[in-house]
C-alpha cells in the first residue's frame, strides 16, 4: 500500500508541476523515481500473484485490478506527457484518479466489476 500511495502522491506532485509549468519537473529524481516505483507496484502485483497462487483467469477481481493498475500508469503517461493542452491534461488526470478509485474498490471488496 506504501507503494500505491506513493504513486498517486508523486503523480500529482508532478501534475501540480506540470499546471505550474514548474521547471523542477526537469530534476533527475523526478524523472527517475516514479518509474521505479511504477515498476515497483506492478512487480508487487505479479509477486503477489504468484505467492498467493491468484490466477487472473479465475480470480477476475485481480485480473481488474491488475488491468486498472496498468492503465492508471498508462492514463498517468498520457496526462504528463502525451496530453497537448491543458483541458486534456485534467481530463487525464481524472481519468487516472478514476483508475486509482477503481483499485481501492477493487482491493476493498475484491468484488469484479463484471462475473
Amino acid at each position: 500500500m506504501t507503494i500505491a500511495l506513493l504513486s498517486v502522491l508523486l503523480f500529482t506532485l508532478r501534475f501540480i508541476w506540470l499546471l505550474k509549468g514548474s521547471a523542477k519537473l526537469q530534476q533527475k529524481w523526478v524523472k527517475i523515481l516514479p518509474h521505479i516505483v511504477d515498476t515497483l507496484l506492478l512487480l508487487l502485483g505479479i509477486g503477489l500473484a504468484v505467492k498467493f497462487s491468484l490466477n487472473p483467469t479465475e480470480q477476475m477481481w485481480f485480473a481488474e485490478k491488475l488491468f486498472a493498475v496498468a492503465a492508471y500508469i498508462f492514463t498517468g503517461y498520457y496526462t504528463l506527457k502525451l496530453a497537448r493542452n491543458r483541458t486534456m491534461q485534467i481530463i487525464g488526470f481524472l481519468g487516472a484518479i478514476g483508475w486509482v478509485m477503481l483499485i481501492v474498490r477493487l482491493a476493498i471488496t475484491k468484488a469484479p466489476l463484471y462475473l
